[in-house]
């Protein structure tokens, strides 16, 4: 039996932004726990030249509303990634959230082979099927940022383990 994109996807971008969204509230209380500034954690980087834990979630929550919209054949909602605060941060989850579960399964019908056409017209022009897109693109881009973003709360004394990264499933 094939498994359907819908089934592919959006259930794995809503479970992994609740972990991400938990990942967050975790990191905000260790905070005000160990009177550590919130921007200390927000800005913490694995290394210097990797993006900090707020890029991690923007890039993060990007990754879920492109995906599932290219692949719904819907227009791309966008974000600026101005969020600075963990506040900010959660209402992008919580949007991001509601975006991915306003798409209905018949909208990824026939998803697996529509043409996905990535930064179309620039030198980094990739051309998909949408199967490819999601399985080879896709999820691995947005596993790498929400798996980053718990190797940088971890890193930082933010008491997680294997259960906090899975979510509820």
């Amino acid at each position: 039996m094939a498994i359907s994109m819908y089934s592919a996807s959006v259930p794995v971008f809503t479970q992994m932004l609740g972990s991400l969204s938990a990942l967050m509230k975790k990191a905000e209380a260790h905070a005000g726990q160990h009177n550590i500034e919130a921007d200390a954690l927000l800005g913490a980087r694995l290394f210097p030249n990797m993006f900090p834990l707020r890029r991690q979630v923007q890039i993060a929550c990007d990754f879920a509303r492109g995906v599932s919209a290219r692949l719904a054949g819907v227009e791309v909602p966008k974000s600026p990634d101005t969020e600075q605060s963990f506040e900010e941060l959660q209402e992008l989850i919580t949007k991001t959230l509601s975006f991915v579960a306003s798409l209905s399964q018949s909208q990824f019908d026939k998803s697996d082979s529509r043409e996905i056409v990535t930064r179309p017209g620039t030198p980094k022009e990739r051309r998909f099927t949408g199967q490819a897109y999601l399985l080879t693109y896709g999820l691995p881009q947005f596993f790498f940022h929400i798996t980053t973003a718990y190797a940088l709360l971890r890193h930082n004394g933010v008491e997680l383990g294997k259960g906090d990264y899975m979510g509820t499933y």
